[in-house]
């Protein structure tokens, strides 16, 4: 009975076979709905590419807000567009020991438009006491150097390194330098001097931070900013020491063809 029940089934497929064709009995391979990929060194590369792009957009925006961090962070001084606005913001300072023992903040004067600045040490007890930078014996010298070269004080700009007069007019101090330094590089940027004539060697190591003696400073130009410098004796010192006088007009006459051979070739 099985036996012919065999044969009946295979008698049928054989049947099929031959009404529907061979396809019937081909062996089909089912196919993954969800396909396995597996990743080449290309792959590898693209997804390389594409993590450093998302490193990069991440840096930019974080930049980004570094900047807008910092500028408000910024301190109203910082974004003074004019001098007298900068005196204004910057005159109760109280960033060191200076500004609890002077009389009166020495800002600076002048014009706000020179093609030159003086720079001195720090004001004395005259300056102090009129909140102008040299006002004294000193002042007057300076002046008379000044003339000597054809410069008048009306049309150069005056200031010193620290605007607070240090007690006993000593030397200032390397932190009360740095505390003020920072309003004297902003009276710089506002003015834009074309050449800065340093008085005294405190004034050129706080503005150039270089560790060197005036008598190797002297006679040399350097640059700060879009300025150049030249460095001479403080008037205080000449008065101190009047052999030091002829070293000094050596220096302005100097400074003076500086200034000339510029005014020339830039206008």
């Amino acid at each position: 009975m099985k036996e012919n029940l065999k044969d009946i089934i295979t008698q049928s497929l054989l049947d099929q076979k031959e009404i529907f064709g061979d396809e019937l009995f081909e062996t089909k391979n089912l196919e993954r709905k969800t396909s396995v990929h597996y990743k080449t060194e290309d792959d590898e590369s693209k997804s390389f590419q594409v993590k450093e792009e998302i490193k990069k957009i991440k840096l930019i925006s974080d930049e980004s807000q570094e900047e807008a961090l910092f500028e408000e962070a910024k301190e109203d001084w910082q974004l003074a567009d004019k001098l007298d606005l900068l005196n204004k913001l910057i005159c109760n300072c109280q960033k060191c020991i200076l500004g609890k023992t002077r009389n009166k903040f020495v800002f600076g004067s002048g014009n706000p438009d020179a093609d030159v600045l003086v720079i001195g040490e720090g004001p004395g007890a005259d300056e102090d006491a009129q909140g102008l930078p040299f006002v004294g014996r000193a002042g007057q010298l300076l002046t008379d150097i000044l003339k000597a070269i054809k410069f008048s004080r009306e049309e150069v700009y005056i200031a010193n390194i620290v605007k607070c007069r240090p007690p006993g007019n000593r030397t200032p101090l390397p932190a009360e330098m740095d505390s003020c330094i920072p309003y004297l590089k902003k009276q710089i940027d506002l003015i834009k001097p074309k050449v800065i004539l340093c008085l005294g060697l405190t004034s050129a190591q706080g503005l150039l931070k270089k560790k060197d003696s005036l008598t190797n400073m002297r006679g040399k130009v350097f640059e700060f900013g879009n300025a150049k410098v030249m460095i001479t004796y403080h008037p205080a010192a000449l008065l101190r020491n009047p052999n030091w006088k002829r070293g000094c007009w050596e220096d302005v006459q100097l400074f003076r063809k500086l200034y000339d051979d510029i005014i020339k070739n830039n206008g």
